[in-house]
């Protein structure tokens, strides 16, 4: 597996570039919009993930870890391939798609090429318990106390771009009526009540 690589930036096409390693160039496949923050030239660490098929080995890299997550969920779902995956990353932020998920949001994936209403809705049902605040934060989704399902909310809102004070009255605030929420269920009411404010 390779899982990295660091390197110079030789070629940089829309959905592909070219990471010169000691002289070995890689070709990696990449979305539109990682291929915008690529220099030709520059050095580059970039994360990656090898597809291996019957008559194709395919390196896909990624700009972090959280989109990195999110292409490696979306190729366990039925009807979603490495392509359609990378797509979905090249059309939404990690955030955008994670968020989509938590509110059971189909429509946001059906606008994806390639992504039609059944894969859209199988996207909302197989990653629904799977993402919940590990791609937003970069923490595992808590099973212990009340306490720590809000402190993992919080933590996922603040990674999505809140300000803590805001998520952490928000969380409480919701939790207040919610006593029994898991940590994904806080974070789906939470960002609904956010959503009518401003961050």
């Amino acid at each position: 597996m390779i899982a990295s690589l660091r390197g110079t930036v030789s070629i940089a096409h829309e959905n592909s570039c070219v990471i010169d390693v000691s002289g070995v160039g890689y070709l990696v496949a990449i979305t539109t919009s990682h291929k915008s923050s690529l220099i030709v030239g520059e050095s580059v660490t970039m994360l990656t993930t090898l597809i291996v098929r019957e008559d194709s080995m395919t390196l896909f890299g990624f700009e972090n870890p959280e989109s990195l997550e999110l292409f490696e969920a979306f190729i366990t779902v039925s009807g979603v391939g490495p392509r359609s995956a990378l797509a979905i990353l090249g059309h939404l932020t990690p955030a955008e798609a994670f968020m989509a998920v938590v509110n059971e949001d189909d429509a946001v994936f059906r606008k994806v090429t390639g992504i039609g209403p059944k894969t859209a809705k199988l996207i909302i049902v197989q990653l629904a318990g799977k993402l919940s605040a590990i791609t937003a934060a970069g923490v595992p989704k808590s099973a212990g106390s009340a306490r720590d399902a809000a402190e993992t909310v919080v933590v996922a809102l603040v990674g999505l771009g809140w300000v803590e004070r805001t998520a952490r009255e928000t969380v409480d605030s919701v939790q207040s009526e919610q006593s029994e929420a898991t940590a994904a269920t806080l974070l789906r009411l939470a960002l609904a009540a956010l959503s009518k404010g401003t961050k």
